[in-house]
């Protein structure tokens, strides 16, 4: 068992090392634009990744971008949150936590309602609402699998995937322009980030794209929407059983 675990992980480098070293890659020239350009390295990483797309297709490149984009990303994201302190939480008041229980609840009761309007059941409004209000596809994906068994079930989770990834990396560009335009301070800037676009990453990019302060407020607040999954996983397997 040792010897094929030793043996093991210089076959496991070799296969995620060109997917890793083309992420790296990106992130290097976005780095390298954003320093000239003055424009937020998010952005760029984003261009880039939109024109290096064809190597996330079948090939050598696949294994690692797609270890690069979930291992990585997540610890990133840790390391993001270790980063930001108990004063800096403190500052910003217990104002963030009422602004997220209360848009969590309001966004999946009006997700809820618009569903039955449309002649949908409460559970596709649960889904739609909860990834818009949480964490966008893994949300999804998770309230999915909470979710009693129906022949559209499927289809509806896809649906819901694709339609909150596009959407939140449509917020990452637009919404900080928004919060320019509206002149909000750094923590003002990261709570409306951090309350409104669906996704980690692409919370992420927009808030460090715009100021370290912006950043470390936009992650404290969607950590706290990333909290609510699981009351909310557990109130769709309490309509599970109640249906």
């Amino acid at each position: 068992m040792t010897a094929l675990t030793l043996t093991g992980w210089p076959a496991l480098g070799r296969q995620l090392f060109p997917g890793v070293l083309a992420s790296a890659v990106v992130a290097a020239a976005a780095m390298f634009l954003s320093q000239h350009y003055g424009a937020p390295v998010m952005l760029f990483a984003l261009l880039l990744g939109m024109a290096m797309n064809f190597l996330s297709a079948d090939g050598a490149c696949t294994p690692g971008i797609e270890w690069t984009a979930r291992q990585v990303l997540r610890i990133g994201v840790a390391l993001l949150g270790l980063r930001i302190t108990s004063g800096q939480i403190a500052a910003m008041g217990w104002h963030p936590v009422v602004l997220v229980v209360a848009s969590v609840a309001l966004t999946i009761g009006l997700g809820i309602g618009v569903a039955r309007l449309m002649g949908y059941r409460s559970f596709f409004g649960l889904l739609t609402g909860g990834a818009v209000a949480i964490c966008g596809a893994s949300a999804a994906m998770a309230l999915s699998a909470a979710m009693p068994h129906h022949p559209m079930r499927e289809r509806a989770t896809l649906f819901t995937v694709i339609g909150v990834s596009a959407l939140s990396t449509l917020a990452m560009v637009v919404y900080p322009m928004i919060v320019r335009a509206a002149g909000l301070d750094p923590v003002q800037a990261g709570i409306f980030l951090g309350a409104t676009i669906h996704d980690v990453a692409q919370v992420v990019g927009a808030g460090y794209g715009m100021s370290s302060a912006t950043g470390d407020a936009a992650t404290f607040v969607k950590l706290l929407r990333v909290a609510m999954l699981l009351p909310v996983i557990a109130f769709a397997g309490f309509l599970t059983r109640a249906h």
